[in-house]
């Protein structure tokens, strides 16, 4: 496989619940993303213009390639609600070759 077909995670949290489904069928409907899982609300702590904020997301965690990155990131981005979204893609070192190839495939 070469490095465009690399599977990376992406991570992004959401303020709720109808966000997350949005954007998690648009990335998957965009062809963005093979798949993408909604986790449990989680209680996120940060600074944010100079105060701690305390809120509730929802987390995506979506399987993309290297190579559908860039096109994740922008989609994602241009309709995320908040000002600076949290989007990190982390590498997949290991996994299922079956999956991997899945994902790589964009099916």
């Amino acid at each position: 496989m070469d490095d465009s077909q690399e599977v990376l995670a992406v991570l992004c949290n959401c303020p709720d619940a109808d966000c997350a489904g949005e954007l998690a069928v648009g990335l998957v409907e965009e062809g963005l993303a093979a798949c993408v899982n909604q986790l449990a609300p989680v209680q996120s702590v940060y600074r944010w213009q100079g105060r701690t904020e305390i809120a509730t997301e929802v987390p995506l965690l979506a399987k993309t390639t290297r190579a559908r990155y860039p096109a994740l990131q922008a989609w994602l981005a241009a309709r995320h609600p908040y000002d600076v979204p949290e989007i990190i893609a982390l590498p997949v070192t290991a996994g299922l070759p079956t999956y991997l190839s899945w994902v790589a495939a964009g099916e």
